[in-house]
């Protein structure tokens, strides 16, 4: 993103950190102070291709790259009108064909193909689905307006949980001021040395800590001169489970039925000189921990692989 730059004044982002770069119908980019310098009186044309533009419609690029910028506006425009759903359509094949007509038309807008007879068929298919258009635009505006209120449920919920950690992290720093002042007033005016006090002190937070973690209770500590600290945990949560470990595993070999002749092992299979009939490896595939005899091995175990199984 620091090498955008804007293509008139050629103000680098990495340059100027604060630079925005906007773009219209056309696809190309103007840095936000190029726009107001052309764009004063309202209108003007695009510096690169020279298309009529309108400082209105300018907004901020949120793509590195501008045909990008302009395929999303123009889907968006294309999109508003052909709204129709799979179930419009009596059949899938027609569903597809109607897919693959809004692709092309996209298409055809963003990279400047046939541009007029583009637009035609663009308003011949409002003419002639001006009812359907209607129809889909209030149920998609209902869709969105429940949508629209299930995002501000969940961001109400979402500020609901934010206000209660904090309750409970403000809460927990109370204690804390008070568990510290209670030690200050202990080190004060009790007559007992001070290290024991600390030492008393550290003991009981964390015994108060390892007894919140296991089981939700209050734990209240008085100390010589009648002040009291201590916390109750805010969550109650279950013991974690004791797991019974039982009796260990123990592995044994499986048991193989042979309804033929066994599989050779490795050992008779290097004497009886198997691997003659396998290409040999190469110094690379013997780097690599490769032989022969892995090959032959296993084509002989996949011929026999019917005549035994395990159990």
């Amino acid at each position: 993103m620091d090498d955008q730059a804007c293509p008139r004044c050629k103000t680098t982002k990495y340059r100027n950190p604060s630079l925005k770069l906007m773009v219209n119908v056309c696809g190309h980019a103007l840095c936000e102070s190029c726009v107001d310098l052309l764009f004063l009186k309202g209108s003007g044309s695009c510096p690169e291709c020279f298309a009529p533009l309108r400082r209105s419609n300018f907004r901020v690029q949120l793509f590195e790259d501008p045909m990008v910028e302009k395929e999303v506006d123009i889907r968006k425009r294309v999109l508003r009108d052909f709204n129709k759903k799979e179930e419009d359509f009596s059949t899938l094949r027609e569903y597809n064909d109607y897919l693959e007509e809004v692709e092309t038309i996209i298409f055809n807008l963003t990279n400047n193909i046939d541009v007029v007879n583009t637009n035609k068929r663009i308003e011949q298919y409002k003419k002639e689905n001006r009812e359907t258009i209607l129809k889909n635009k209030v149920k998609l505006g209902k869709e969105e307006m429940e949508l629209e209120e299930l995002l501000e449920e969940e961001k109400l919920q979402e500020e609901l949980r934010k206000k209660e950690l904090q309750k409970i992290e403000e809460e927990e720093k109370r204690k804390k001021i008070r568990e510290k002042e209670a030690l200050i007033d202990e080190l004060m005016f009790s007559d007992a040395n001070a290290k024991n006090i600390v030492e008393t002190y550290a003991q009981n937070i964390q015994q108060v800590k390892e007894e919140a973690r296991q089981a939700p209770a209050t734990r209240v500590t008085q100390f010589s001169t009648g002040i009291k600290f201590g916390r109750q945990s805010q969550q109650g949560f279950l013991p974690i489970p004791k797991q019974d470990e039982g009796t260990p595993f123990t592995y044994t070999l499986p048991k193989f039925d042979c309804g033929g002749p066994e599989p050779p092992t490795w050992e008779e299979m290097q004497r009886r000189g198997c691997s003659k009939y396998v290409r040999s490896e190469t110094l690379a595939e013997r780097a690599g921990g490769y032989k022969a005899e892995f090959a032959c091995m296993r084509a002989l175990q996949e011929g026999l692989m019917g005549l035994y199984y395990s159990h």
